[in-house]
């Protein structure tokens, strides 16, 4: 009589909780990524951005005589390395310095008003400067009505206003804060301030910030390309990968010049130049994410996030300036991709193309790292290729001398007739059963 087995619910139990064990590890090794992208943002976002205050902000007080003089050394002794203020001869010079961004604020005395600026700038550069960027909001409402209608100050019939230089396409919030630092001098003098933008941005980006977040749009765009091409495009080759690189980052560069032109109105000319640095730009971000796939793997989307978020947009100048940043991202600035961008584009398109060839270099050498680094990968490439071929060929090899180990050599045939065994069967059974004995061996050596 046949008994029935019963199923094991415990074992199918422990075999589910196994399972799902597994499935779990799996998930939180995942999650390691985004968390670390999270911290990092944080850093990166809150160390660059939280706390924005002046640091060597260069600005000049205008004129010759001894006034200008004496007031631009009670700003710097105010300012405590808030400002850096030097004087400048008259308000041409000074116009030339603010396009050349060597200066990102120059107050112009008035003819006859200058005599007690001096003695009247402690109190208000101990208010304006030491404020840092923290009432920019208020600074700028003040600094507008200013332009307008002098501050709220009622200026005595004739009397001569001091100016305020400025370039707001170079950094609206540094203007800002220069403006916060000038208009309680002028206050206090009893006259109102006029605000002059010399480098005004586009009617459609007041705050020239535009260019800052089309360097978002473009980054997007590029290293989400190289999530796609490290990973769909695994299977070809790393010259075809880099070649979609190259493809996708000219694609990339026409849809920022797209945004900044017909469909946002950012820059109204120059739309040439600026597609060829957001070619350079996107292009220096997808090869070095290609190449760097090799290595990294499923790390490669932390790993662009950190190169060219985090790092990236911190230090780029597009909301902040180096001046109003700290020391670690305002030394990015110098080098970094994103700066090559935001600071080309402007000179570019406000400057009058000052300092674009600085520019361009560095998005080039961005470029050429990215070549450098696909190279690199191509030869990781090759030797793991190399060593995975060489490594089944020993496994085959292997595999090989087993097989031969385990199945004896073949009895060699006799001569003559066949002999009769005393029950009377012929030689042919015998054949038979060692025929059948030795498939059976190299049925069993080969795991069949």
């Amino acid at each position: 009589m046949s008994t029935v087995r019963r199923p094991d619910h415990r074992s199918e139990h422990r075999a589910a909780r196994g399972a799902h064990a597994i499935g779990l590890r799996h998930v939180l090794t995942h999650l390691i990524t985004p968390l670390l992208m999270c911290i990092g943002m944080g850093l990166a976002y809150l160390g660059a951005f939280a706390h924005p205050a002046p640091h060597h902000l260069p600005v000049a007080v205008v004129g010759s005589g001894r006034s200008a003089q004496l007031l631009a050394q009670s700003i710097n002794d105010r300012a405590d390395g808030d400002l850096e203020v030097r004087t400048v001869g008259d308000r041409s010079a000074a116009v030339d310095r603010l396009k050349h961004q060597d200066i990102f604020g120059a107050y112009v005395l008035p003819a006859h008003g200058a005599k007690g600026a001096a003695g009247t700038a402690d109190a208000s550069v101990a208010k304006g400067a030491s404020g840092g960027a923290d009432g920019a909001g208020e600074a700028a409402a003040s600094s507008a009505s200013a332009g307008t209608s002098g501050a709220g100050v009622a200026a005595a019939p004739g009397k001569p206003a001091p100016e305020l230089l400025v370039a707001t396409a170079a950094s609206d919030t540094s203007a800002t804060v220069v403006q916060k630092v000038f208009t309680p001098i002028a206050a206090h003098q009893g006259a109102p301030l006029k605000v002059t933008d010399v480098a005004p941005p586009a009617e459609d980006d007041p705050t020239g910030q535009g260019i800052f977040f089309l360097l978002v749009a473009i980054s997007i765009g590029s290293y989400a390309s190289v999530a796609v091409i490290g990973g769909a495009g695994a299977v070809l080759p790393l010259r075809l990968r880099a070649a979609l690189a190259l493809g996708t980052s000219f694609v990339v560069g026409l849809i920022g010049t797209a945004f900044a032109g017909p469909v946002f109105h950012l820059v109204d000319h120059g739309l040439g130049g600026l597609w060829g640095m957001a070619w350079l730009y996107s292009a220096g971000i997808l090869l070095i994410g290609t190449g760097l796939h090799t290595f990294l793997r499923r790390w490669t989307t932390l790993g662009v996030m950190t190169l060219f978020v985090m790092l990236n947009f911190t230090s780029s100048g597009g909301i902040f300036r180096p001046e109003m940043q700290n020391g670690f991202f305002a030394a990015l600035h110098s080098f970094w991709n994103g700066a090559g961008f935001v600071e080309g584009t402007r000179s570019h398109v406000y400057f009058d193309g000052y300092g674009l060839s600085g520019h361009v270099w560095t998005l080039v050498w961005w470029l050429v790292a990215g070549l450098v680094t696909i190279g690199v990968a191509a030869l990781a490439e090759k030797r793991r290729r190399t060593a995975e071929a060489e490594a089944a060929a020993h496994a085959a090899a292997v595999a090989a001398a087993a097989v031969a180990a385990t199945v004896p050599e073949p009895a060699p045939e006799r001569s003559g007739p066949p002999m009769r065994t005393a029950g009377g069967t012929g030689a042919g059974h015998g054949s038979a059963d060692a025929a059948a004995a030795r498939e059976e061996e190299m049925e069993e050596a080969v795991g069949v």
